[in-house]
């Protein structure tokens, strides 16, 4: 037991609905509109002093629970999921580093409670895994925050000795490949993390299924805001140098004419990198490996931008263990629905994933933990967005930051529903806007995360919970 040690006391629940201003298409799901749940946890230190943290997630209904259920349903559970999680945290009495209480809640109290909530139910309304972090990451993040700023210093300035007690081999075993040649033992996450963060990112810009490439695209719905719809235009005002394109991965003649039209867009504006992102539809590697050796063929320029590519499989990998050797083989192949904590991502290398996409939505501590475990096997890392606004922007960027990523920081918010962050970009402007290709996190100071939430003149509805 430490000084600087927490336990959590306090918990209020907040809801922060959000419209976007054109429909965000990804896979088989179309969003249209968020829930943010936003969470403050009070906590108390040994000695006595309190402290308050913040932590937000967008509640991405489609992404998290993909299904024939009607949304409401599915965003009804997902609140009252969040609800039951609320008053979980101060009743449960894990105690210690942040890290070291987000892990024994996630591996214990998150487990019982989603087991508990899904007793009785059918297979087909059960709530995902995927969901229940989704849930548990408002709180986690709220921990992180709150031990930084019980103890008043940056949280990633505590992810080491003396502040933990628990080394990572109180969290992590090697793969069995590694056994006898790997220890975890006396290794803290900041032995896997950069030794210092930067302070800027190169900006990721998500192309959606319905996004207007050029004019033709058009229907006339498109929103006159002042900002860009044509993909051209979004290139040129913020400078972009990566761009992300989300496929159908069951319509393969569609998602190679994707590729390519994208693809010359980004040659003709000297863009540098591209990644594709099948989002989960896809069961056979052969769908895959296809696109790729005919964009290899004919159009190799294109191919030579492809960094890297993102989830073409189904989420669940203990359920559909496909070995994926083929696609790895033509291009890294990165883990992201599939990469719900370190063990996942042990399966996936096993499989032949060479890659993680961290997201703070799964989790801080599970993000931390996945980084380290990929880290030490030789898998390259991805920060990915959940097109988080307002305070889920920044411990998704300083994420990012912080950690050894292969090309900066998905981040799209800014796309599809900029001005629900309009209060938080008076204190950050830099990190709600791409300028040069990049945001900007030097504003981005002081204890936890860095939020400078007092500062911020943002008025919350009336909490859904206050325990």
């Amino acid at each position: 037991m430490l000084p600087t040690d927490i336990t959590v006391i306090g918990a209020a629940l907040y809801f922060l609905p959000v419209i976007t201003r054109v429909p965000l298409k990804f896979g088989t799901g179309t969003l249209t509109e968020v829930t943010c749940a936003r969470a403050r946890l009070r906590v108390r230190r040994r000695d006595g002093q309190e402290a308050e943290g913040w932590g937000e997630t967008p509640l991405s209904v489609q992404w998290v629970w993909p299904s024939a259920l009607p949304y409401a349903l599915r965003q009804g559970v997902l609140q009252d999921f969040c609800v039951r999680l609320a008053k979980a945290w101060p009743a449960c009495g894990v105690s210690g580093h942040a890290l070291e209480c987000g892990q024994d809640f996630i591996t214990h109290t998150l487990r019982a409670e989603w087991s508990a909530w899904n007793a009785g139910r059918p297979a087909a309304e059960a709530l995902p895994w995927l969901a229940a972090l989704v849930c548990a990451s408002v709180f986690d993040l709220a921990v992180h925050d709150a031990y930084g700023r019980v103890n008043e210093v940056p949280v990633y300035e505590t992810y080491r000795s003396p502040w933990m007690s628990r080394d990572l081999a109180d969290f992590l075993t090697p793969a069995g490949d590694r056994a006898g040649s790997l220890s975890f033992a006396g290794k803290y996450p900041a032995d896997f993390l950069r030794p210092q963060r930067r302070e800027q990112l190169m900006a990721w810009h998500l192309v959606g299924g319905l996004d207007a490439i050029d004019a033709a695209d058009l229907t006339g719905a498109e929103p006159d805001d002042g900002h860009p719809v044509l993909l051209a235009d979004w290139i040129r005002r913020d400078g972009l140098q990566a761009l992300k394109i989300k496929l159908r991965g069951n319509d393969a003649a569609w998602d190679y004419d994707r590729i390519v039209r994208v693809g010359r867009s980004a040659l003709a504006h000297e863009v540098l990198w591209l990644t594709a992102d099948f989002n989960c539809t896809v069961t056979d590697p052969a769908y895959v490996t296809e696109i790729l050796d005919r964009l290899r063929d004919d159009e190799p320029r294109i191919f030579a931008l492809l960094l890297y590519v993102e989830q073409p499989f189904p989420y669940e990998l203990e359920a559909h263990p496909i070995p994926v050797h083929a696609v790895s083989a033509r291009r890294p192949l990165f883990l992201d629905e599939s990469a719900h904590d370190w063990q996942h991502v042990r399966l996936g290398r096993s499989l032949g994933w060479t890659g993680v996409a961290l997201k703070t939505c799964k989790t801080q501590t599970g993000a931390l933990l996945s980084l380290c475990w990929a880290q030490a096997h030789g898998m390259t890392l991805m920060v990915q967005d959940l097109t988080n606004p307002m305070l889920a922007q920044i411990p998704h960027c300083l994420l990012a930051a912080h950690a050894p990523t292969i090309a900066g920081v998905e981040t799209n918010s800014m796309q599809f529903y900029p001005a629900a962050s309009a209060a938080e970009a008076v204190v950050h402007p830099g990190l709600y806007q791409r300028r040069n290709g990049q945001v900007d996190l030097r504003t981005i100071h002081g204890s936890g995360f860095g939020t400078r939430v007092e500062e911020i003149g943002r008025v919350l509805p009336a909490a859904i919970i206050q325990v």
